[in-house]
């Protein structure tokens, strides 16, 4: 074996989160390496075999360590790859007996799979290892003696042993990660960014009012204890190396032993947090006793709206809140987390006058929604996603805590107090008519003002929400900035929890593309139109269960179905035929091809006690079923969509060319003297005029609104299609 002096300078890699590459350079100096080239999300750095160890116990931010072998160009081929690999002395580096495992990053033109380039990377150690007649070493790719690393981008080969074995960010205090958690040397960073190890220094305080399983509050507690990072870690990599110096290492590990010892005595900071979560700060507790840090740090149920400054912090006092709030994902997260942007920031304001918040948030535009302006902010990956930590000064002289302190909400822009107006205005138009009609569910709000483009209906005591896309000539930011004013008004001024609000994305629409599933919440609950009891959803799919602009045709089947046989063609939640059934309806047929909303048909047929031996269900193409059926109706409603290409029909669907084809159908099952209302949502829809010569038809569209909608006039078109007097029976 090549003799090795602990002196000797090695060349390493630290890799780490992307965004991070400075921080971690200026953290490998500090730790007595000389930083060289910056990657992304990597550092070359030159170090002595002692100062290695220390970056593997001490790194907050580094990912992996790595001690480069190899460093090649054009490295293109299989056969290139494991040639460059057998150039290593691999019996200076793998004890024999030892167990070997690869990880392969990157690809070229011929290596495409990671699996194949491991593959190749072993078998050129082993090419080496059989040269110099060792014995052939076994792999384990889950607990291996020695880890190597190999990664190839642009036929530039990086080679190494890993000297971390496991991602350094694995601290071994977190078992129970919870959810979306932060990983550690992301916190830590944070934790850089926003100046704390410069206020622990000071003895200043910390709070995470959302603290979840505690990672920044941890992270936050062993910088300020001196504490090595990695200090509980169990195994590091550069065991199983042959070039590994078992003393040398004891006693740097003795000697960060020694440091957290006296550093957890001699801290004077106090931490706390804060979560509404029993769970939550059940972990965050165990947690903080994996890490040996229970002692400095506070736990406490908590709202963010109950957040306090803690009763035995001096009064005087300042210091960092630091915080990961939700961030929305998904749209429909949104109305909650507007409220909650907004009171983190009044609490801020109310409780920590001339303390920093640091906000770590994947979404900016609701950073804004505290109140408060960001001095600095630094862009950063939480995983796959680009996020941004906002460091804002909350201003000097904000009410402090007492009897007299409330929270208020941040004041409005002019744009979203003219938007306040417009939903008082209009609820005050429609008073009237709710109060007479008794109706609970109606669109309070329709893009009235272009600036804040959005459907807004009521049900019961829940709001849906539904944004038009903007178009491209539209600042998406802008555009995003007036959602979120909207979002924090509605509940105000709606007298409504936000999170019984619900938001959405409209956007034009092919197929059945409205019926596909938004989410998978299975949250439905019961609300009344006139005499019928209704399921809805706000949640799961882009419509609800229940048109509302459909409301007055609805009303009208009930009316007229009374004794007559019902037929209720693309019935989607059978609304239309509970009505009916409700008017007196002596039997009816709801037909669709989807088995989702046909089941939720059943349920509402269910909900209003109908007889399923009277009031049938069917899943079938209505043009199929139209085409075999033998019975006649004395009703039917056929309300299709603008257009389907859904996979379990025939054909595609399109009401403007298909209309006078589904209508002849219809009418073909239309007993004499029967009606067929014939209704769609084309916005520009025009009737074939050979329909008007062949049967007598009325257009009723305009009588088919309710105050509600009666902006939107051209929302639907709605005939009545009857048999001439004296025409033969179809």
């Amino acid at each position: 074996m090549t003799e090795r002096r602990a002196s000797d300078s090695l060349a390493f890699l630290a890799t780490c989160p992307k965004g991070l590459e400075l921080l971690l350079a200026d953290e490998l100096a500090a730790l007595g390496a000389t930083p060289g080239k910056t990657t992304l999300a990597g550092v070359n750095f030159q170090a002595d075999l002692e100062t290695a160890y220390r970056v593997c116990l001490w790194s907050r931010l580094a990912n992996r360590v790595v001690l480069c072998l190899v460093r090649e160009e054009g490295i293109e081929t299989p056969d290139q790859l494991r040639a460059a690999t057998a150039a290593v002395a691999w019996r200076d580096h793998l004890p024999r007996g030892a167990t070997l495992a690869v990880d392969f990053h990157g690809r070229s033109s011929e290596i495409r799979h990671t699996r194949f380039g491991a593959q190749t990377v072993k078998d050129g150690v082993v090419d080496r290892l059989q040269a110099d007649g060792q014995p052939r070493p076994n792999v384990d790719t889950h607990q291996p003696d020695l880890r190597l690393y190999a990664h190839l981008h642009r036929g530039r080969l990086t080679l190494g042993i890993d000297f971390a074995g496991d991602s350094l960010h694995r601290r071994g205090y977190r078992r129970d990660v919870g959810h979306a958690p932060l990983k550690e040397n992301l916190a830590a960073a944070l934790l850089i960014r926003a100046g704390w190890p410069e206020r622990a220094r000071e003895g200043q305080p910390l709070v995470d009012p959302l603290c979840g399983a505690g990672t920044l509050l941890i992270e936050a507690a062993m910088m300020a204890a001196d504490m090595a990072p990695n200090l509980n870690r169990e195994r590091f990599g550069f065991q199983g190396w042959a070039g590994h110096d078992k003393a040398r290492w004891q006693e740097i590990k003795r000697e960060a032993e020694a440091r957290a010892s006296i550093g957890r005595k001699r801290c004077r900071c106090r931490l706390y947090g804060f979560d509404q979560s029993p769970p939550a700060l059940s972990s965050a507790k165990a947690n903080a006793m994996r890490a040996g840090i229970p002692a400095l740090i506070t736990l406490q149920g908590a709202s963010l709206t109950e957040l306090k400054r803690p009763e035995d912090l001096d009064p005087e006092a300042t210091g960092l809140m630091i915080t990961n709030p939700p961030y929305g994902e998904r749209l429909g997260e949104l109305p909650e987390l507007v409220g909650l942007y907004a009171d983190l920031g009044e609490r801020a304001r109310q409780a920590f006058p001339g303390w920093r918040l640091a906000l770590f948030t994947g979404n900016p535009d609701l950073g804004h929604r505290t109140g408060l302006r960001a001095h600095k902010q630094y862009s950063l990956k939480n995983g796959p996603l680009d996020a941004k930590l906002l460091l804002m000064d909350v201003p000097e002289g904000a009410q402090g805590e007492g009897e007299a302190a409330t929270s208020t909400p941040p004041p409005r822009s002019e744009g979203a107090q003219m938007f306040a107006n417009r939903l008082t205005k209009n609820r005050k138009r429609l008073k009237k008519w709710l109060k007479r009609s008794g109706e609970t569910c109606y669109r309070l709000y329709d893009a009235d003002m272009p600036e804040y483009a959005l459907a807004i209906d009521v049900y019961g005591d829940h709001v849906h929400v539904q944004e038009y896309a903007p178009p491209k000539s539209i600042d998406a930011g802008q555009a995003q900035k007036r959602l979120f004013e909207a979002l924090a008004v509605i509940p105000e001024e709606l007298q409504v929890d936000a999170s019984r609000v619900v938001v959405k994305r409209r956007e034009r629409q092919s197929g059945r593309a409205q019926y596909q599933k938004q989410a998978a919440s299975g949250e439905r609950f019961e609300v009344r139109e006139g005499p019928a009891r209704v399921w809805v959803n706000l949640r799961d799919y882009l419509d609800t269960g229940l048109f509302l602009d459909h409301r007055p045709v609805r009303r009208m089947l009930g009316e007229m179905a009374k004794g007559k046989r019902f037929l209720n063609l693309f019935c989607y939640t059978a609304t239309a035929t509970v009505q009916a059934a409700l008017g007196g309806a002596s039997d009816s047929v709801s037909v669709d091809l989807s088995n989702t909303y046909l089941d939720w048909a059943r349920d509402n047929f269910a909900l209003n006690r109908l007889d399923p031996s009277r009031h049938r269900v069917v899943r079938d193409d209505c043009f199929q079923w139209l085409e075999t059926a033998g019975v006649q109706f004395d009703l039917i409603f056929m309300d299709p969509p603008t257009f389907s290409n859904s996979k379990k029909m025939a054909d595609t669907l399109d009401v403007q060319r298909d209309h006078g084809r589904l209508v002849r159908l219809a009418m073909a099952r239309l007993a004499p003297g029967g009606t067929l209302v014939f209704s769609n949502n084309q916005r520009r829809f025009k009737l074939d005029a050979e329909l008007a010569e062949a049967y007598a038809v009325e257009d009723i569209s305009a009588k088919t609104f309710d105050p509600d909608f009666s902006r939107r006039p051209d929302l639907h078109h709605v005939f009545l299609i009857r048999h001439k007097e004296g025409a033969a029976e179809a």
